[in-house]
């Protein structure tokens, strides 16, 4: 069951605590008020620990995705539709769009206390590497949704994977490979995008064979060098590490499964392009 289920997140909330309580609890606001007593927090704190973490999940990404879309300065209107467009792949009723909104929009304000929020999420995911992955995934994403990183933006991603004991060289491939996946049919980000060939495809308008080849080895962090089993061993290694399910189980809410359900297709068809190239 979805930690918004239960009582609108109040007891997830409640059981946070920290920044990232305090921020669900007061966009929520007498939601919390009025429910609050049907809920023994303690228990939630102790029994829930799975809706406790999806709770942070979902109030760390709106509000650091909003704090990264501010960092040059101004929030374009691209990174405004980027945000509503991962709210759309969620599915997420009305109240949770508001709720999203509201957090994205505290994630831009000037008193903002991004390493608060960095390092209270870290905590409650408990250095699940998958968890930090995808949710790196989503910042990266929303900063390229105009077309780049800026200099700004980049300090500030940068930042965030120092916080979360992410490499800079990791933070490079991740950049490139969201770079890539975000010219795929099917990306939460993409823009205007075409069939490749039948059964589907990711190519944007213009784009050739040899460009569509490289960005599928950077789907798969991989140079082209990489030998065949040095592709099926990566192809194998992302599958596993985002199955949607075992994700869930991690603390991903369960209103991301698309996402992630959409990040597993991007992988098949990366592997799927190169065994094409190479046959």
């Amino acid at each position: 069951m979805s930690w918004w289920g239960k009582g609108v997140g109040a007891a997830a909330g409640f059981a946070l605590g920290g920044p990232l309580g305090a921020m669900i609890g007061g966009v929520i606001g007498h939601q919390v008020d009025k429910k609050k007593d049907q809920y023994d927090t303690r228990q939630a704190r102790l029994s829930d620990q799975q809706s406790t973490t999806q709770a942070a999940f979902f109030t760390a990404t709106f509000a650091v995705m909003g704090h990264v879309a501010k960092a040059d300065g101004r929030v374009s209107e691209r990174e405004i539709a980027m945000a509503r467009n991962v709210m759309q792949h969620m599915q997420l009723n009305a109240e949770q769009q508001h709720v999203a909104i509201e957090l994205f929009n505290r994630g831009k304000s000037p008193d903002f206390d991004l390493d608060a929020v960095l390092e209270q999420f870290k905590q409650v995911v408990h250095r699940r590497s998958s968890l930090i992955q995808m949710f790196l995934e989503i910042q990266i994403t929303a900063a390229l949704a105009d077309g780049m990183v800026d200099g700004a933006e980049q300090v500030v991603l940068l930042h965030i994977c120092q916080s979360l004991g992410i490499s800079q060289l990791k933070f490079q491939l991740l950049l490139a490979r969201m770079a890539a996946v975000m010219g795929m049919q099917g990306s939460f980000g993409g823009g205007q995008q075409h069939r490749g060939h039948a059964g589907g495809g990711w190519s944007q308008a213009g784009e050739t064979p040899q460009s569509r080849l490289k960005q599928a080895y950077a789907v798969l962090e991989l140079p082209e060098s990489a030998t065949d089993d040095e592709v099926k061993r990566a192809y194998r290694k992302l599958m596993s590490q985002n199955h949607p399910d075992k994700l869930v189980s991690k603390g991903l809410p369960e209103e991301m499964i698309q996402l992630a359900t959409e990040k597993t297709q991007q992988i098949k068809l990366a592997y799927e392009t190169i065994r094409e190239a190479r046959a």
